[in-house]
């Protein structure tokens, strides 16, 4: 008996673009089997819990694969911290189970209702990239279904091609079933932030340049609408993990679990056009001048650290109805001044409002198409507009590949195909992995055909 499937009206987090997709919810490793065994040869796509930007997981003529029912937490090593769950667990619910045991994830998004197969696919990355790299460094090994209906172990040391092109290679060389993950120790629940205001995108770098490697998590949020000497204002939050010898006292009975929170959430979606450049220009001034210009030490608790914007739910309906974009680059170390002084200017002079712009530097990084490199990332979430947004966004792509940039696929709506192979030279390495254990395209999506890294269906 085949899979039951469903069509469904199907977007991500940033609610565009809006697909009409055949859905399957597969309950065990039998049934996903038997989706590759579909005499039509449907493609396929993985998803976890949509909380990508673009069309990474949806899948307009093929079926795309739910994998919330392959959540299990199978095996957890305590001397070494690696754990092995499968791939449809949620960042959210390690951190329940493992934060009160003294482990906390090696790598994280913005969010932690991401599942682990995704943030392998996406070869996610977090604060700590300068130091640290992304979720794949701190990956031990995954089981992986490929086209042939053939479970493989991939680590660094077994089938390592298909591990490198696994990690970031959104989805597309078979369904990531389990995954060998190296949490990492902590003594308290909570971290040590320092906050620092910066006049001007010269500044910000300077401070970045020197300080960072000071500091495992590091991040600044950037006024994207500073023009003249203000451009590039920033506020430094720079930490780490707090010691249990310096926890304040009032924490010290529960160091490792936090006080339970209300849920808050946006209930409806707002109007179109709510965040346009007025409200986020009046955001940002707010934001900037409610930061002292320095100050260490200030203690707070991981969640609000590393999830400020999961404290509530549904907030991408902030957006409108006709959602958003993050536009994420990566610009290289040597380039990155001069292009970042021009991206800002670009967005400044055409009004574009993001509420959230985010500024971190970046380390060295393996995997064929993994996202990083030395440099630094500026992501911005951007309003559904028109095409004069669209417009624009075109002419930063030209800016970022004259720079020797890229783009992050993991966020990607609207990328042109005609950059795809500049912004990721190892394309052609991919390409070659992918052809040889998925000869016949069986994974595919939106996003892939899109920029080219699959041929059309």
């Amino acid at each position: 008996m085949s899979l039951a499937q469903r069509t469904v009206r199907l977007t991500s987090w940033g609610r565009f673009p809006v697909a009409m997709a055949k859905v399957a919810r597969p309950a065990r490793q039998g049934d996903l089997v038997g989706l590759l065994g579909d005499d039509t040869h449907p493609s396929l796509i993985g998803r976890g819990y949509g909380r990508s930007y673009g069309d990474a997981a949806l899948n307009t003529p093929g079926i795309v694969v739910e994998q919330v029912h392959f959540d299990r937490l199978l095996a957890f090593d305590e001397t070494t911290g690696v754990l092995v769950a499968e791939a449809g667990l949620r960042l959210k619910d390690i951190l329940e189970v493992f934060v009160p045991r003294g482990w906390f994830l090696p790598v994280t998004p913005g969010t932690k209702y991401v599942s682990l197969g995704g943030a392998l696919a996406c070869d996610i990355h977090g604060k700590n990239h300068h130091g640290d790299g992304s979720f794949s460094s701190h990956v031990e090994w995954f089981d992986l279904l490929t086209a042939d209906g053939q479970v493989r172990r991939c680590s660094r040391t077994e089938q390592s091609d298909l591990f490198w092109a696994t990690a970031g290679g959104m989805g597309l060389t078979g369904i990531i079933l389990t995954v060998a993950l190296k949490l990492r120790r902590i003594e308290t629940a909570y971290v040590s932030v320092d906050y620092r205001r910066t006049r001007d995108l010269d500044e910000t770098l300077e401070r970045c340049d020197a300080e960072d490697h000071r500091y495992r998590y590091a991040v600044c949020w950037i006024d994207c609408l500073a023009r003249g000497k203000h451009l590039g204002r920033s506020v430094l939050m720079r930490g780490d993990h707090l010691p249990l010898a310096d926890l304040p006292a009032r924490y010290r009975t529960q160091p490792l679990r936090l006080p339970r929170k209300p849920e808050v959430t946006v209930p409806f979606s707002f109007p179109n056009g709510v965040i346009n450049a007025w409200t986020v220009r009046a955001f940002n001034i707010v934001f900037y001048h409610k930061h002292p210009k320095a100050t260490s030490g200030v203690v707070v608790d991981f969640d609000s650290y590393f999830y400020p914007l999961d404290a509530v739910l549904e907030w991408n309906r902030v957006y409108g109805r006709r959602g958003f974009i993050q536009y994420q680059p990566v610009i290289p170390l040597e380039t990155s001044r001069a292009t970042l002084i021009r991206l800002l200017e670009e967005l400044s002079r055409a009004g574009i409002a993001s509420f959230l712009a985010v500024l971190k530097r970046f380390g060295p990084q393996e995997g064929l198409l993994s996202f990083p490199m030395p440099g630094y990332t500026l992501a911005l979430d951007i309003p559904v507009s028109g095409d004069a947004m669209f417009a624009l966004l075109d002419k930063l792509d030209a800016l970022v590949v004259q720079a020797g940039g890229r783009i992050y696929l993991g966020k990607d709506a609207r990328l042109k195909p005609q950059h795809l192979e500049a912004m990721y030279p190892q394309l052609p390495v991919w390409r070659r992995i992918k052809q040889t254990v998925d000869p016949e395209g069986r994974f595919s999506s939106d996003l892939a055909r899109r920029v080219g890294l699959v041929p059309p269906d």
